[in-house]
């Protein structure tokens, strides 16, 4: 039987970043407990600044993802990177969707005020991910649905409390694939 550090890096090494999602819903008991582990992660201060939008409704997210593709696309515009250069491709597709299917998008919300909120609530959606890996589910950061924040409109939408910012788009689901491990570079590491 593995042990709890060996349980505990073994969720650390197998998690990807899952973008191909299985068609089938993720039930509310499962989002709570990922939700759950997330609050559990270290707060400066322990001030715990966060706050959480569940969405499940894939028609606003369908919204989301077309207000953010124009966007991220005149925020790409000119790079020559293979990374960009990929996704910008991604973007203009008319059937691709920012959040790759996924039933259920979880927004951690950051309390403006507090000094730490984007650490604290970082820190939140890692352990968020930890955790949905170690119970079978996928998850991915989805950077690409930042812009959302320049829709009052979608942000009224997702009910965003004035006060606080979208930190962390996150998506979970079942997963669709098992993404090999990218390589990996070396850390450059100083001893003093």
């Amino acid at each position: 039987m593995p042990t709890d550090v060996e349980m505990v890096l073994a969720a650390i090494r197998g998690r990807r970043s899952i973008r191909a999602y299985e068609e089938r819903p993720l039930d509310e008991e499962t989002v709570t407990a990922i939700i759950d582990a997330g609050v559990h992660a270290p707060t400066a201060m322990g001030l715990q600044p966060w706050r959480f939008i569940v969405v499940r409704d894939r028609g606003l997210m369908k919204q989301i993802s077309d207000y953010c593709k124009p966007v991220l696309r005149t925020m790409l515009e000119g790079a020559t990177d293979e990374t960009s250069v990929g996704f910008l491709a991604l973007l203009s597709r008319e059937d691709f969707e920012i959040f790759y299917g996924a039933p259920v998008l979880v927004l951690v919300l950051g309390n403006e005020k507090n000094p730490y909120s984007t650490y604290d609530c970082t820190l939140c959606a890692g352990t968020m991910m930890l955790a949905a890996h170690a119970m079978g589910i996928g998850s991915c950061w989805i950077g690409a649905a930042g812009p959302v924040a320049g829709s009052p409109e979608l942000m009224r939408a997702l009910e965003v409390p004035a006060g606080y910012e979208i930190i962390a788009p996150l998506i979970f689901g079942y997963p669709g694939e098992r993404p090999e491990m990218p390589a990996r570079i070396k850390p450059m590491v100083t001893w003093l």
